[in-house]
């Protein structure tokens, strides 16, 4: 069995889990509502508060949906309960981050600005403290998503290894490299 895929999914106090007649789950919850459609080979079954997934066989294309659908639907239940935060800083100078709505600004060093639509799913806040860097905070209910966007927004000005400028998740730890050094003679 897989460890991911035989582990049972509790369901907390205030969400409802419903499986349609196409294999579609749907999560509500008290921060929103999230869908996903299953395989048709997985079975996906409710009973006294705990949601488990099963698998037919032990085929190894079996196996991957088996983890693959037990932990997308796990997140779905984590999302509508307590939701995701993501936190991203901008490190160089002169580099800053503002937001109007779900409108993104943002200045990168570069001879123009990166203006960033966000999807009505995930809300956006930026701070510039002073002596700080300025920071992007996302929150969604929907992990991929938001994991998709974060991705995107650091692509646009990926830290470089040598002085660390660029954007990056707060708490991240960068591998650094020496750079130059003086030749001896």
């Amino acid at each position: 069995m897989s460890r991911v895929g035989k582990a049972p999914i509790t369901i907390p106090a205030g969400v409802t889990i419903a499986v349609n007649d196409g294999n579609v789950v749907t999560v509500k919850g008290p921060k929103g509502q999230l869908e996903q459609v299953v395989d048709g080979d997985i079975t996906v079954s409710q009973e006294d508060g705990v949601l488990t997934l099963s698998r037919p066989t032990d085929q190894k294309r079996h196996k991957a949906l088996h983890g693959l659908y037990r932990a997308l639907i796990n997140n779905m239940v984590t999302g509508v309960t307590t939701g995701y935060k993501l936190e991203q800083e901008l490190v160089g100078v002169g580099y800053r981050a503002t937001n109007t709505g779900n409108t993104l600004d943002l200045v990168l060093g570069y001879s123009h600005h990166y203006v960033f639509e966000l999807p009505n799913e995930i809300k956006v806040s930026t701070t510039a403290e002073k002596g700080k860097n300025p920071t992007i905070i996302l929150e969604s209910i929907d992990k991929q998503l938001i994991g998709q966007v974060a991705a995107k927004i650091r692509s646009l000005r990926a830290p470089e290894p040598y002085k660390g400028k660029g954007i990056k998740f707060v708490g991240e730890v960068l591998r650094r490299k020496a750079g130059k050094s003086a030749s001896k003679k």
